[in-house]
């Protein structure tokens, strides 16, 4: 009896989600944490707390804190742009070519 070959085999993980119809939101959400994880790194870095950082921002304690939440509700390029300026950094998005 031949042994049935598994239909994933050789496939990549992101081929796997395009096809279940996840890579969309699992992109979403990697984004979400990358950008998180940079914001928290450059305020760590730079010593800003949450407090300062929210000034800088023009915004509330708890708004900052929704960014930081990789899990949190999406948010908007202009609030994005506001953070990065407020750790000395400026926003880039690139479109990239899919395969």
């Amino acid at each position: 009896m031949a042994k049935k070959r598994n239909p994933h085999e050789g496939s990549t993980v992101e081929s796997w989600l395009e096809e279940e119809g996840f890579l969309e939101e699992a992109t979403e959400k990697a984004i979400r944490e990358v950008i998180a994880w940079q914001l928290a790194r450059e305020m760590k870095r730079r010593r800003i707390s949450k407090v300062d950082m929210a000034r800088r921002m023009a915004t509330s304690r708890s708004q900052l804190d929704r960014l930081l939440d990789p899990k949190g509700p999406s948010v908007t390029l202009g609030t994005l742009a506001k953070a990065a300026r407020a750790v000395g950094k400026r926003l880039k998005i690139d479109l990239i070519e899919t395969s």
